[in-house]
């Protein structure tokens, strides 16, 4: 059995936990989802035929609250997250040529992982830090009032520290 084999039936098991957990509960949907994410790291989309049938919904439907909300990844993200946002705040302070930085930085564009399997950018639409506007968070740790020069430096920091560990 190959590596991916094993890791796509672990996925499945795993899925198939979470499903009988929430399947009962009163609207599942988002709080599966959540768990499926927060468990696996993103909602594999050959999941959503079980959630249907689980949760008496069409893949459809599935699909298209997978699909609407942007914080739920359908790949296996990267293993950093960096997410800027993009709400007129950040906007109004210069997040749109922070977020153009971080994707020539990176060589990405969002919802995309660096080549190295390293970091997936994401856009994040209001973070409540529009006080220290442009927001930057890196898994799960926010960052107010960044530049350019600053982003570069979080994004040596998460390579230094792949490197340490």
């Amino acid at each position: 059995m190959s590596d991916l084999q094993t890791t796509q039936e672990v996925s499945a098991a795993v899925i198939d936990a979470l499903i009988a957990k929430h399947r009962q509960q009163p609207g599942a949907l988002l709080p599966l989802l959540h768990a499926i994410q927060d468990t696996v790291g993103y909602v594999p989309e050959s999941c959503y035929i079980s959630i249907s049938k689980a949760l008496s919904l069409s893949v459809a439907e599935v699909h298209g609250v997978v699909t609407f909300y942007h914080h739920f990844r359908t790949h296996k993200p990267g293993r950093h997250i960096m997410q800027i946002c993009r709400a007129e705040s950040c906007q109004a302070m210069g997040s749109e040529a922070l977020e153009a930085h971080a994707k020539k930085c990176l060589n990405v564009d969002y919802h995309q992982t660096t080549a190295d399997g390293a970091i997936t950018l994401e856009p994040v639409y209001c973070l409540g830090n529009c006080a220290l506007s442009p927001t930057v968070v890196i898994d799960d740790e926010i960052y107010g009032r960044v530049s350019p020069a600053e982003l570069d430096a979080l994004i040596t920091e998460v390579k230094v520290s792949e490197v340490k560990a």
